[in-house]
């Protein structure tokens, strides 16, 4: 009776272990929070076009302190992603390039929290190097035979750059909109416009092709970039752990050395 009493603790102490060594709040397949607090897994982070370098480094410098995570990054015009959010897209993360795009996100009940504003942004005349045309502000936009591209009204640059021109009095009729800022500065690299209104970020990364001319009417227009989790986040805990890693010191100094102005 004694030696039968033993097998059977024995074999409950088994059982507990068991079960101790499966609880965890992530799944091996999607990750999340494992005993000791780190996260695990993939996680899909949906970010503006003209986040595309920084988080891109971000991505990156996060993956290396947390090992085992893997970052994906779906770069797109924020005014898309937010459509592909609250049509029922798997994402983890939503970083827009502006506040009207979140507000898709929030109202449709697809933020886990309420989003926070990590970085602003300010456009530049973007031309091609050494300035051909002699553009020195919006009003040379306007000049006959000048081509420009700018951003669809509906992408946070082309709204940007709608209310920037209204300030500057200037009207001109593009001869393509682009649905992301990176589509807008290609055309310029490609010498196929003469111009185009993008975010000083992206004419900096690609100083070496075009040049960036600063226009005062753009601080009528400065962009301010919100981030948040989202609610059917498939890695919730990656999701939160990546959008706290945004606001740290390191992310805050990738975003500045990119030419990001710091939120207020």
């Amino acid at each position: 009776m004694r030696r039968r009493a033993r097998l059977i603790a024995a074999a409950l102490a088994v059982a507990v272990l068991a079960t101790a060594g499966c609880d965890r709040t992530g799944d091996p397949a999607t990750g999340g929070d494992t005993r000791d607090g780190r996260v695990s897994g993939t996680i899909t982070v949906f970010a503006a076009a003209s986040l595309t370098e920084s988080f891109t480094r971000i991505a990156r410098d996060f993956e290396a302190a947390n090992p085992g995570v893997t970052v994906t990054l779906n770069l797109a015009g924020s005014s898309a992603l937010a459509n592909q959010i609250t049509q029922g897209a798997p994402a983890d993360v939503f970083a827009s390039a502006a506040p009207k795009n979140m507000a898709t996100v929030t109202e449709a009940g697809d933020a886990d929290g309420t989003p926070f504003v990590f970085a602003r942004n300010q456009l530049v005349i973007a031309v091609p190097a050494g300035n051909p045309r002699g553009v020195t502000g919006l009003a040379d936009l306007a000049r006959p035979g000048v081509k420009v591209a700018l951003c669809a009204d509906q992408v946070p640059c082309g709204a940007a750059a709608r209310t920037a021109l209204t300030a500057a009095g200037v009207a001109l009729t593009p001869v393509t909109l682009e649905q992301d800022v990176k589509g807008a500065l290609a055309k310029v690299k490609l010498g196929e416009v003469d111009a185009a209104l993008v975010y000083r970020t992206d004419a900096r990364v690609a100083r070496t092709d075009v040049t960036g001319v600063e226009f005062p009417e753009s601080a009528r227009a400065i962009n301010d970039y919100p981030i948040v989790a989202l609610t059917n986040a498939p890695n919730r805990a990656g999701a939160r752990a990546f959008v706290a890693y945004v606001r740290s010191t390191p992310a805050q100094a990738v975003l500045a050395e990119a030419g990001f102005q710091a939120a207020r």
